[in-house]
Protein backbone atom coordinates (compact mmCIF):
# COMPACT_ATOMS: atom_id res chain seq x y z
CA UNK A 1 0.00 0.00 0.00
CA UNK A 2 1.55 3.30 -1.09
CA UNK A 3 1.36 6.62 0.75
CA UNK A 4 -1.74 7.75 -1.13
CA UNK A 5 -3.60 4.53 -0.33
CA UNK A 6 -2.54 4.71 3.34
CA UNK A 7 -3.93 8.23 3.67
CA UNK A 8 -7.04 7.08 1.83
CA UNK A 9 -7.44 4.16 4.24
CA UNK A 10 -7.13 6.47 7.25
CA UNK A 11 -9.67 8.90 5.77
CA UNK A 12 -12.12 6.07 5.04
CA UNK A 13 -11.75 4.63 8.56
CA UNK A 14 -12.46 7.98 10.20
CA UNK A 15 -15.42 8.68 7.88
CA UNK A 16 -17.18 5.35 8.47
CA UNK A 17 -16.52 5.37 12.23
CA UNK A 18 -18.00 8.89 12.36
CA UNK A 19 -21.10 7.73 10.47
CA UNK A 20 -21.38 4.70 12.73
CA UNK A 21 -21.74 6.87 15.82
CA UNK A 22 -23.87 9.53 14.06
CA UNK A 23 -27.18 8.24 15.56
CA UNK A 24 -25.92 9.44 18.94
CA UNK A 25 -25.87 13.01 17.63
CA UNK A 26 -29.46 12.83 16.40
CA UNK A 27 -30.60 11.45 19.75
CA UNK A 28 -29.14 14.45 21.61
CA UNK A 29 -32.06 16.67 20.59
CA UNK A 30 -35.09 14.69 19.39
CA UNK A 31 -38.32 16.19 18.12
CA UNK A 32 -37.08 18.10 15.06
CA UNK A 33 -38.85 17.23 11.79
CA UNK A 34 -36.59 15.33 9.34
CA UNK A 35 -37.09 17.87 6.54
CA UNK A 36 -36.05 20.68 8.86
CA UNK A 37 -32.97 18.74 9.94
CA UNK A 38 -32.13 18.15 6.27
CA UNK A 39 -32.44 21.85 5.43
CA UNK A 40 -30.14 22.80 8.29
CA UNK A 41 -27.60 20.14 7.28
CA UNK A 42 -27.44 21.57 3.76
CA UNK A 43 -27.28 25.27 4.69
CA UNK A 44 -24.66 24.97 7.42
CA UNK A 45 -22.65 22.55 5.28
CA UNK A 46 -22.48 24.87 2.27
CA UNK A 47 -21.42 27.76 4.51
CA UNK A 48 -18.71 25.62 6.08
CA UNK A 49 -17.26 24.21 2.85
CA UNK A 50 -17.32 27.70 1.35
CA UNK A 51 -15.41 29.05 4.36
CA UNK A 52 -12.87 26.24 4.09
CA UNK A 53 -12.34 26.98 0.41
CA UNK A 54 -11.80 30.68 1.15
CA UNK A 55 -9.46 29.88 4.05
CA UNK A 56 -7.37 27.65 1.77
CA UNK A 57 -7.32 30.47 -0.81
CA UNK A 58 -8.70 28.18 -3.46
CA UNK A 59 -9.40 29.66 -6.85
CA UNK A 60 -13.03 29.39 -7.94
CA UNK A 61 -12.33 28.94 -11.64
CA UNK A 62 -13.39 25.27 -11.26
CA UNK A 63 -16.95 26.43 -10.55
CA UNK A 64 -17.25 28.40 -13.79
CA UNK A 65 -15.69 25.50 -15.69
CA UNK A 66 -18.13 23.00 -14.16
CA UNK A 67 -21.17 25.17 -14.94
CA UNK A 68 -20.05 25.48 -18.57
CA UNK A 69 -19.90 21.69 -18.99
CA UNK A 70 -23.46 20.27 -19.01
CA UNK A 71 -22.34 16.67 -18.44
CA UNK A 72 -20.24 17.59 -15.40
CA UNK A 73 -23.01 19.76 -13.96
CA UNK A 74 -25.61 17.06 -14.59
CA UNK A 75 -23.50 14.45 -12.80
CA UNK A 76 -23.23 16.68 -9.72
CA UNK A 77 -26.94 17.48 -9.80
CA UNK A 78 -27.52 13.71 -9.75
CA UNK A 79 -25.04 13.14 -6.91
CA UNK A 80 -26.57 16.05 -4.93
CA UNK A 81 -30.07 14.57 -5.29
CA UNK A 82 -28.82 11.13 -4.27
CA UNK A 83 -27.08 12.64 -1.27
CA UNK A 84 -30.19 14.53 -0.13
CA UNK A 85 -32.39 11.42 -0.53
CA UNK A 86 -29.88 9.40 1.50
CA UNK A 87 -29.71 12.05 4.22
CA UNK A 88 -33.47 12.42 4.50
CA UNK A 89 -34.07 8.66 4.69
CA UNK A 90 -31.36 8.25 7.32
CA UNK A 91 -32.64 11.15 9.43
CA UNK A 92 -36.16 9.71 9.35
CA UNK A 93 -34.94 6.21 10.22
CA UNK A 94 -32.89 7.33 13.24
CA UNK A 95 -35.62 9.69 14.45
CA UNK A 96 -38.21 6.90 14.28
CA UNK A 97 -36.11 4.19 16.01
CA UNK A 98 -35.03 2.28 12.90
CA UNK A 99 -31.26 2.34 13.47
CA UNK A 100 -30.97 -1.40 12.77
CA UNK A 101 -32.85 -0.93 9.47
CA UNK A 102 -30.47 1.91 8.61
CA UNK A 103 -27.47 -0.31 9.31
CA UNK A 104 -28.87 -2.84 6.82
CA UNK A 105 -28.63 -0.23 4.06
CA UNK A 106 -24.94 0.32 4.63
CA UNK A 107 -24.25 -3.40 5.01
CA UNK A 108 -25.56 -4.02 1.49
CA UNK A 109 -23.86 -0.98 -0.07
CA UNK A 110 -20.66 -2.86 -1.13
CA UNK A 111 -22.82 -5.44 -2.91
CA UNK A 112 -24.81 -2.62 -4.50
CA UNK A 113 -21.47 -1.34 -5.83
CA UNK A 114 -20.89 -4.70 -7.54
CA UNK A 115 -24.39 -4.67 -9.06
CA UNK A 116 -24.02 -1.07 -10.28
CA UNK A 117 -20.61 -1.83 -11.76
CA UNK A 118 -22.16 -4.71 -13.70
CA UNK A 119 -25.25 -2.77 -14.81
CA UNK A 120 -23.69 0.60 -15.64
CA UNK A 121 -19.96 0.10 -16.20
CA UNK A 122 -19.96 -3.25 -17.94
CA UNK A 123 -17.88 -4.87 -15.20
CA UNK A 124 -18.06 -8.66 -14.97
CA UNK A 125 -18.47 -9.89 -11.37
CA UNK A 126 -16.40 -12.93 -10.43
CA UNK A 127 -18.10 -16.17 -9.43
CA UNK A 128 -17.75 -15.46 -5.70
CA UNK A 129 -19.27 -12.01 -6.19
CA UNK A 130 -22.27 -13.54 -7.99
CA UNK A 131 -22.77 -15.96 -5.09
CA UNK A 132 -22.51 -13.06 -2.64
CA UNK A 133 -25.15 -11.13 -4.57
CA UNK A 134 -27.47 -14.16 -4.54
CA UNK A 135 -26.99 -14.60 -0.78
CA UNK A 136 -27.70 -10.92 -0.16
CA UNK A 137 -30.80 -11.06 -2.36
CA UNK A 138 -31.94 -14.11 -0.42
CA UNK A 139 -31.47 -12.15 2.81
CA UNK A 140 -33.60 -9.28 1.50
CA UNK A 141 -36.30 -11.71 0.34
CA UNK A 142 -36.27 -13.41 3.77
CA UNK A 143 -36.56 -10.07 5.59
CA UNK A 144 -39.44 -9.11 3.29
CA UNK A 145 -41.28 -12.40 3.82
CA UNK A 146 -40.77 -12.48 7.60
CA UNK A 147 -41.85 -8.86 8.10
CA UNK A 148 -44.54 -8.82 5.39
CA UNK A 149 -43.02 -5.74 3.73
CA UNK A 150 -39.91 -4.69 1.86
CA UNK A 151 -37.02 -3.44 4.04
CA UNK A 152 -37.36 -0.15 2.19
CA UNK A 153 -35.16 1.87 4.53
CA UNK A 154 -32.18 -0.40 3.96
CA UNK A 155 -32.80 -0.63 0.21
CA UNK A 156 -33.12 3.14 -0.26
CA UNK A 157 -30.01 3.86 1.81
CA UNK A 158 -27.97 1.16 0.07
CA UNK A 159 -28.99 2.15 -3.45
CA UNK A 160 -28.60 5.91 -2.98
CA UNK A 161 -25.24 5.70 -1.22
CA UNK A 162 -23.90 3.09 -3.64
CA UNK A 163 -24.85 5.27 -6.61
CA UNK A 164 -23.44 8.37 -4.88
CA UNK A 165 -20.13 6.60 -4.27
CA UNK A 166 -19.98 5.55 -7.91
CA UNK A 167 -20.51 9.13 -9.13
CA UNK A 168 -17.89 10.51 -6.71
CA UNK A 169 -15.44 7.81 -7.79
CA UNK A 170 -15.48 9.10 -11.38
CA UNK A 171 -15.97 12.79 -10.52
CA UNK A 172 -13.71 15.32 -12.21
CA UNK A 173 -13.65 17.64 -9.18
CA UNK A 174 -11.75 17.16 -5.95
CA UNK A 175 -13.32 16.30 -2.61
CA UNK A 176 -13.86 19.86 -1.35
CA UNK A 177 -14.89 21.31 -4.73
CA UNK A 178 -17.32 18.46 -5.39
CA UNK A 179 -19.01 18.75 -1.99
CA UNK A 180 -19.17 22.55 -2.38
CA UNK A 181 -20.94 22.22 -5.73
CA UNK A 182 -23.36 19.57 -4.41
CA UNK A 183 -24.38 21.68 -1.40
CA UNK A 184 -24.67 24.78 -3.57
CA UNK A 185 -27.09 22.91 -5.84
CA UNK A 186 -29.22 21.91 -2.83
CA UNK A 187 -28.89 25.24 -0.99
CA UNK A 188 -31.70 27.29 -2.65
CA UNK A 189 -34.43 24.81 -1.63
CA UNK A 190 -32.88 24.41 1.84
CA UNK A 191 -32.70 28.18 2.40
CA UNK A 192 -36.32 28.54 1.30
CA UNK A 193 -37.31 25.85 3.79
CA UNK A 194 -35.42 27.49 6.65
CA UNK A 195 -37.02 30.83 5.81
CA UNK A 196 -40.45 29.17 5.94
CA UNK A 197 -39.72 27.62 9.36
CA UNK A 198 -37.83 30.67 10.69
CA UNK A 199 -38.38 30.82 14.47
CA UNK A 200 -41.68 29.03 13.97
CA UNK A 201 -41.21 26.63 16.87
CA UNK A 202 -38.92 25.85 19.80
CA UNK A 203 -36.79 23.66 17.51
CA UNK A 204 -36.59 25.98 14.48
CA UNK A 205 -33.58 28.17 13.84
CA UNK A 206 -33.16 30.61 15.50
CA UNK A 207 -34.48 28.76 18.54
CA UNK A 208 -35.12 30.34 21.97
CA UNK A 209 -32.34 28.35 23.67
CA UNK A 210 -28.66 28.25 22.77
CA UNK A 211 -28.41 24.44 22.98
CA UNK A 212 -30.89 23.93 20.12
CA UNK A 213 -29.14 26.53 17.94
CA UNK A 214 -25.77 24.93 18.65
CA UNK A 215 -27.17 21.49 17.73
CA UNK A 216 -28.58 22.80 14.44
CA UNK A 217 -25.44 24.71 13.44
CA UNK A 218 -23.35 21.69 14.47
CA UNK A 219 -25.03 19.71 11.70
CA UNK A 220 -22.69 21.53 9.30
CA UNK A 221 -19.34 20.19 10.57
CA UNK A 222 -20.91 16.88 11.65
CA UNK A 223 -22.02 16.39 8.03
CA UNK A 224 -19.16 17.96 6.12
CA UNK A 225 -16.08 16.42 7.71
CA UNK A 226 -16.97 12.74 7.20
CA UNK A 227 -18.13 13.45 3.62
CA UNK A 228 -14.81 15.11 2.82
CA UNK A 229 -12.97 12.18 4.38
CA UNK A 230 -15.10 9.74 2.37
CA UNK A 231 -14.42 11.61 -0.87
CA UNK A 232 -10.68 11.46 -0.17
CA UNK A 233 -10.90 7.72 0.51
CA UNK A 234 -13.02 7.11 -2.59
CA UNK A 235 -10.49 8.83 -4.85
CA UNK A 236 -7.39 7.17 -3.35
CA UNK A 237 -8.61 3.59 -2.82
CA UNK A 238 -9.81 0.93 -5.25
CA UNK A 239 -13.59 0.53 -5.06
CA UNK A 240 -13.21 -3.02 -3.72
CA UNK A 241 -10.94 -1.86 -0.90
CA UNK A 242 -13.27 1.02 -0.10
CA UNK A 243 -16.09 -1.51 0.20
CA UNK A 244 -14.25 -3.30 3.01
CA UNK A 245 -14.12 -0.13 5.11
CA UNK A 246 -17.87 0.37 4.68
CA UNK A 247 -18.60 -2.44 7.14
CA UNK A 248 -17.32 -0.34 10.05
CA UNK A 249 -20.18 2.20 10.03
CA UNK A 250 -23.13 -0.21 9.87
CA UNK A 251 -21.52 -2.52 12.45
CA UNK A 252 -21.36 0.35 14.94
CA UNK A 253 -24.93 1.35 14.07
CA UNK A 254 -26.17 -2.22 14.49
CA UNK A 255 -24.54 -2.49 17.93
CA UNK A 256 -26.05 0.86 18.97
CA UNK A 257 -29.49 -0.18 17.74
CA UNK A 258 -29.47 -3.49 19.63
CA UNK A 259 -27.66 -2.72 22.89
CA UNK A 260 -28.11 1.01 23.42
CA UNK A 261 -31.45 1.84 21.77
CA UNK A 262 -32.98 -1.62 22.48
CA UNK A 263 -34.63 -1.96 19.07
CA UNK A 264 -36.32 -5.34 18.48
CA UNK A 265 -34.20 -8.05 16.83
CA UNK A 266 -36.25 -11.21 16.30
CA UNK A 267 -34.78 -14.59 15.38
CA UNK A 268 -36.37 -14.36 11.90
CA UNK A 269 -34.83 -10.94 11.36
CA UNK A 270 -31.45 -12.22 12.52
CA UNK A 271 -31.60 -14.97 9.86
CA UNK A 272 -31.97 -12.34 7.14
CA UNK A 273 -29.05 -10.34 8.50
CA UNK A 274 -27.07 -13.58 8.76
CA UNK A 275 -27.51 -14.25 5.03
CA UNK A 276 -26.32 -10.73 4.22
CA UNK A 277 -23.34 -11.03 6.59
CA UNK A 278 -22.42 -14.35 4.92
CA UNK A 279 -22.52 -12.58 1.56
CA UNK A 280 -20.22 -9.86 2.88
CA UNK A 281 -17.75 -12.41 4.27
CA UNK A 282 -17.62 -14.15 0.90
CA UNK A 283 -17.29 -10.84 -0.94
CA UNK A 284 -14.49 -9.67 1.38
CA UNK A 285 -12.60 -12.96 1.20
CA UNK A 286 -12.76 -12.90 -2.60
CA UNK A 287 -11.50 -9.32 -2.73
CA UNK A 288 -8.69 -10.03 -0.27
CA UNK A 289 -7.61 -13.15 -2.16
CA UNK A 290 -7.61 -11.31 -5.49
CA UNK A 291 -5.65 -8.39 -4.00
CA UNK A 292 -2.96 -10.78 -2.72
CA UNK A 293 -2.75 -12.48 -6.10
CA UNK A 294 -2.32 -9.15 -7.91
CA UNK A 295 0.09 -7.64 -5.36
CA UNK A 296 3.32 -8.94 -7.00
CA UNK A 297 2.24 -7.45 -10.32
Amino acid sequence: MNAGERSGALAATLAFAWWGFFPLYFRLLPGIAPLEVLANRIVWSVLLVGAIAVWQRRRWTWLAAAVRQPRVLASFVASALLLSANWLTYIWAVSNEHVIDASLGYFITPLVNVALGYALLGERPRRAQWVALVLAAAGVVWLTASAGRLPWIGLVLGLTFGAYGLLRKVAVLGALEGLTLETMILAPAAIAGMAWWWAGSATSFPAPDAATNLWLVGLGPATTFPLLLFAVGARRLPLTTLGLFQYLGPTIQFVLGVWLFHEPLTAARLVGFGLIWAALVLYSADGWRRARRLAPA
